[in-house]
């Protein structure tokens, strides 16, 4: 059956043998049967997002690093200029985050942007502060990646902001895992990006030692108190099916380019034993991807994958309707960014060792305005997109208080 399918395809990713898994299903599914007395139903697939209810539009999106966040955080800017809804934004001083790795202050925001419908550049979490700007209904979302390959990208992006990076002799990856207390200092300067990462960008405690699972188990279950989703980048399309029945938007509020990619020249392969070790490194962030990517697809397993797969064709063929509008229907080319014509769609550089790609409009397609616009925005990088925003909502700030 369709369920079993999907129950299987879990177990996998839930690095579970299929016997064991199934059997714990067919136990579930027993129970679920005899304490409802037959009268049990799969979740509905009958009332789709979007189907008359009205969308959700307070969104407090926690930007992890290096997690495909960016391309998130694009689709929440578009939906709020599209729908007039104003985003909390950084004050200046802080730059294009809110003063991180600060944890979150209510100060950090800049006051044209207050009160807000969505946050979404990076912060480190703090409830009691958030709690102070976002709405009390605002829905929380956040979203992880496997550790390995984020802890790759990290110590590449970061090689030359991170101290505890700088010490490691060639910038060998290799020779930082085989002794990361030599190189680590928990007090450094942008230590936060050498050691559990999303645990420290959520708001826990990055430097708890190995032995205390107990803490890596509350802290996961603490999360998994406070946000209604949490996103896994490598199933990006699935995590966006479950935010769009969330939120109840159109598949069209989440069409969406992949942003902040960078060149292949800049990535390295991980051979399985170095995953390992990285893993074992960041190990309270791998006990919450592990958590979280079980619970991503527990979920969509409770919608069928019939529901599921209709989702996502729906979702595709809204992609397929910005690529025929903004690309002529071809896949966008990434270009690096000093080939980029249009100095606002070029992404920032972190150094000379690193290339961060973007991405230029072709030129030859006649677009109406509306069009044009979101064309442009799709494809801009944060710092760029932050700045424009911050202009338009404090010019509309100006205006709604002229005396």
């Amino acid at each position: 059956s369709s369920f079993l399918t999907v129950a299987a395809s879990v177990g996998r990713r839930m690095r579970m043998p299929a016997k064991i898994f199934l059997a714990l299903i067919a136990v579930t599914l027993g129970s679920l049967l005899m304490h409802y007395g037959g009268r049990w139903r799969c979740a509905p697939c009958s009332h789709p997002a979007g189907g008359g209810k009205a969308k959700r539009t307070n969104v407090t999106f926690l930007k992890t690093h290096k997690t495909a966040g960016s391309t998130v955080q694009n689709i929440l800017f578009r939906f709020a200029e599209r729908n007039g809804l104003t985003v909390a934004l950084p004050k200046q001083q802080c730059g294009h985050h809110f003063c991180y790795p600060n944890p979150f202050s209510a100060n950090f925001v800049h006051p044209h942007t207050l009160p807000p419908n969505i946050v979404g550049n990076h912060l480190r979490f703090n409830a009691g502060e958030l709690h102070r700007v976002v709405p009390a209904d605002a829905r929380y979302v956040t979203i992880l990646r496997e550790p390995a390959a984020m802890f790759e990208s990290l110590f590449t992006y970061y090689s030359q902001h991170c101290q505890t990076f700088r010490r490691v002799p060639g910038g060998s990856l290799g020779a930082f895992l085989e002794q990361p207390l030599r190189y680590y200092r928990p007090q450094d300067k942008n230590s936060n990006y050498a050691r559990n990462t999303l645990t420290h960008d959520l708001g826990g405690d990055k430097d708890r030692p190995a032995a205390d699972a107990a803490y890596a188990r509350a802290f996961t279950a603490q999360v998994e108190r406070v946000f209604s989703l949490v996103m896994i980048a490598e199933h990006f399309d699935e995590s966006l099916v479950l935010l769009r029945r969330l939120l109840s938007w159109d598949a069209d509020d989440l069409v969406y380019v992949k942003l902040n990619m960078r060149t292949p020249a800049s990535k390295r392969r991980l051979t399985p034993d170095l995953a390992g070790k990285v893993r074992a490194w960041n190990w309270i962030d791998a006990h919450l991807y592990d958590h979280f990517n079980g619970s991503l697809w527990r979920q969509l397993a409770a919608l069928g994958s019939a529901c599921v797969a209709r989702e996502l064709r729906l979702l595709r063929a809204a992609q397929e309707r910005l690529l025929q509008s903004c690309f002529g229907g071809r896949r966008p080319l990434r270009s690096s960014a000093g080939k980029i014509r249009n100095k606002d769609l070029r992404p920032w550089q972190p150094s000379a060792q690193v290339g961060i790609l973007g991405y230029d409009l072709p030129g030859n397609l006649s677009r109406p305005s509306s069009s044009r616009e979101l064309c442009l925005k799709v494809v801009m990088p944060e710092i760029q997109y932050t700045k424009i925003l911050l202009h338009s909502q404090s010019a509309r700030y100006r205006h709604n208080h002229r005396h």
